[in-house]
C-alpha cells in the first residue's frame, strides 16, 4: 500500500479556497495537467456521487467519484474509477485549515493505493509531485494573480447558469463502476442469434485502437430504440450474430485516429447512425457521424433524445413540412419519437390529435401539448378524426405502429394527405395496393432513417435543428429510464411490451 500526503499554506482565506475546490469538476481549470473535464450523467459538480470523467494533457484518459463533500470540516474525498495508470483501489482526501493569522489556508491532499512494486516509486512521485504539489501551487497562482473574491463569483455563476439551462433534465445517478475491465477491453452485449430478448448476453470483447479517420468513445450513456429490437429479430438484416446492436450513445472522446479534426480527446460527443455496434462500455468507430454535443447538455439526455429528435426532426421538416394550421395526426404520442413530435408539431402551429394506448398516456399526450386525443387506433379512430376535422382529414399523420393502424391511418387522411409510416411496431404492414390511395390522391413515404442522416453534413442539419429547438423551449427531453448495461434483454422487453413513456438507456 502506498501513502502519500502533500501539504502547503495557500495565500487566500478558507472560504475562497473552498468554494472552488468543492466545486468537484473546477480542476480543468486551475490544474496543469488537465486538458478537459467535465461531469456524468447530468449531476451537478458539488453533488456526492458525481463522476469527473478527464484527460490529461500529455494523454491518458480518468474518471473519479466524490466520495465525501462536507462543508462543515472543509473536506472532501474521491475515489479513482478509471485510469491509464495501475493505481489499484485509489482513494484520496482534501482538507483545508485555516491559518489563524494572515487570512491564509493549510491545504492537505493525501491518498492511499495499490500498485505493482517495481512502479512504486514511480507512481508515488508522479502522484505526489505531479499532481499534488503541482496543482496546489497552480491553484495559489490563479487566487493571487486574478484575485480570490471573483473568481469565487464566477463559479457561483457558473452553477446557477447550469441550473437554468433549457435541456436540463431531472438528474439521474451516473455509474459509480468503471466500464473498462482491462487496457482495450470492456463489457458488451453480444446478440447470440436472432430471436427474443433472451438472445442477448453480457460478453467480454476486444476494442481496437482508432485508424484512420476513427473515434474512441468511452461510452457513458447508451439509447435503446425500436430499430435495435428490428435487428434483434432479423427484420432488419444490420446485426449478423453474434454482434453487437445498438444505434445510439453519447460519452467522452478518448483517442482518435489519424485524419480526424472535427473531434478532440475530452469532448463530449454522441451518435446516432448505422452500424451496430453501441451496446458496449467503449468503442471504436468511424467519426464522420459523431457530433460534439452543445455545452452543458447531458450525456444521459443526448443518448435519450439523439436519435429520436434527429427522427422527428426530418419528420417535421423534410418528409413532410408541417404547416401552421395542418391536422397532424401522431400515432403513439407518449412513446419516444411521439413525445417529441407532439411537441415540435405543436409548437410549430399544427393542430396535433395524438393517440395513445391508455388513460395514463393520454394524460401525458396532453401535457406534450396535443389539442386532442384518442385513446385506441381502431375502425373508431377513423371516426374520431373525421368528427375532430369536421370530415376533412387529417393533412399528414406520422405512424410507427405499422399493421395495425396502417389501413385505419391511410382512412382518417385528407385529400392530397400524406402518411409517412415510419415503423412497424405492431409488424410490417405486408404487401399493398396503391389503388386506393387515388381515392383521394393521398401520398405516401417510408422514410430510411440513414438516407436523411448519411452524411456529416445532414446529421450536423437535423442535429442542429433538434439542439435549437431544444434551447429555443420548444422541445423537452424528460430524464430518462434508466437500466444497468447488463440489463440490456429487460429494457428492450419493457420497450417492446408498450408500457414505456419517454425514452430508455442503459448505462455501463
Amino acid at each position: 500500500m502506498v501513502r502519500i500526503r502533500e501539504t502547503a499554506v495557500i495565500d487566500a482565506p478558507l472560504d475562497v479556497v473552498w468554494r472552488i475546490l468543492r466545486e468537484f469538476n473546477s480542476h480543468h481549470e486551475w490544474h496543469p495537467a488537465i486538458a478537459h473535464s467535465r461531469i456524468e450523467g447530468g449531476l451537478s459538480g458539488d453533488e456526492v456521487g458525481a463522476v469527473r470523467a478527464f484527460s490529461l494533457k500529455e494523454g491518458g484518459f480518468l474518471r473519479e467519484q466524490l466520495l465525501v463533500l462536507d462543508d462543515r470540516k472543509h473536506v472532501l474525498s474521491y475515489c479513482l474509477l478509471e485510469a491509464p495508470m495501475p493505481l489499484f483501489g485509489y482513494v484520496a482526501k482534501i482538507q483545508l485549515k485555516p491559518v489563524t493569522d494572515g487570512g491564509q489556508t493549510f491545504w492537505i491532499w493525501e491518498s492511499r493505493f495499490d500498485t505493482p512494486p517495481e512502479r512504486q516509486d514511480e507512481l508515488a512521485r508522479l502522484v505526489a509531485q505531479g499532481i499534488y504539489r503541482a496543482g496546489m501551487r497552480a491553484l495559489e497562482a490563479r487566487l493571487v494573480n486574478r484575485g480570490a473574491a471573483p473568481r469565487g463569483e464566477v463559479h457561483q455563476a457558473d452553477r446557477d447558469a447550469r441550473k437554468t439551462l433549457p435541456w436540463q433534465p431531472a438528474p439521474v445517478a451516473a455509474p459509480a463502476v468503471s466500464t473498462s475491465l482491462a487496457e482495450g477491453r470492456t463489457m458488451a452485449i453480444v446478440m447470440e442469434r436472432h430471436g427474443g430478448p433472451e438472445v442477448l448476453k453480457p460478453v467480454e470483447i476486444e476494442v481496437p485502437r482508432p485508424r484512420d479517420g476513427e473515434v474512441q468513445i468511452r461510452q457513458t450513456a447508451i439509447g435503446v430504440n425500436f430499430i435495435d429490437i428490428y435487428c434483434r429479430t432479423g427484420y432488419f438484416d444490420l446485426v449478423r450474430p453474434p454482434g453487437v446492436p445498438g444505434m445510439e450513445a453519447a460519452g467522452v472522446v478518448t483517442d482518435i485516429g489519424p485524419g480526424v479534426t472535427h473531434l478532440r480527446v475530452g469532448q463530449a460527443v454522441a451518435y446516432a447512425c448505422a452500424p451496430p455496434g453501441a451496446y458496449a462500455g467503449l468503442r471504436t468507430m468511424s467519426a464522420e457521424l459523431v457530433i460534439g454535443l452543445p455545452a452543458g447538455m447531458p450525456d444521459q439526455l443526448a443518448a435519450a433524445g439523439l436519435l429520436k429528435g434527429v427522427t422527428a426532426a426530418f419528420l417535421l421538416h423534410d418528409v413532410y413540412p408541417v404547416k401552421p394550421g395542418d391536422t397532424a395526426v401522431i400515432h403513439a404520442a407518449a412513446g419516444g419519437v411521439g413525445s417529441l413530435l407532439t411537441q415540435w408539431a405543436a409548437s410549430l402551429g399544427a393542430n396535433v390529435i395524438a393517440t395513445v394506448s391508455n388513460h395514463e398516456k393520454a394524460s401525458r399526450a396532453r401535457e406534450l401539448g396535443a389539442h386532442e386525443v384518442i385513446i385506441g387506433r381502431g375502425p373508431e379512430f377513423v371516426d374520431a378524426v373525421m368528427d375532430l376535422t369536421g370530415s376533412r382529414g387529417a393533412e399528414v399523420i406520422y405512424d410507427a405502429i405499422g399493421a395495425d393502424s396502417f389501413d385505419h391511418s391511410i382512412a382518417a387522411l385528407a385529400l392530397r394527405g400524406h402518411l409517412a409510416s415510419y415503423g412497424q411496431a405492431s409488424g410490417p404492414i405486408g404487401a399493398r395496393d396503391i389503388g386506393a390511395l387515388a381515392s383521394r390522391s393521398v401520398t405516401l413515404s417510408r422514410p430510411n432513417y440513414g438516407h436523411y442522416t448519411g452524411t456529416r453534413a445532414l446529421i450536423e442539419l437535423q442535429s442542429g435543428r433538434l439542439f435549437a429547438a431544444i434551447a429555443e423551449g420548444r422541445l423537452r427531453i424528460e430524464a430518462p429510464t434508466v437500466f444497468k448495461l447488463a440489463q440490456a434483454a429487460d429494457a428492450q422487453h419493457e420497450l417492446e411490451s408498450g408500457r414505456t413513456t419517454g425514452a430508455l438507456i442503459m448505462v455501463p
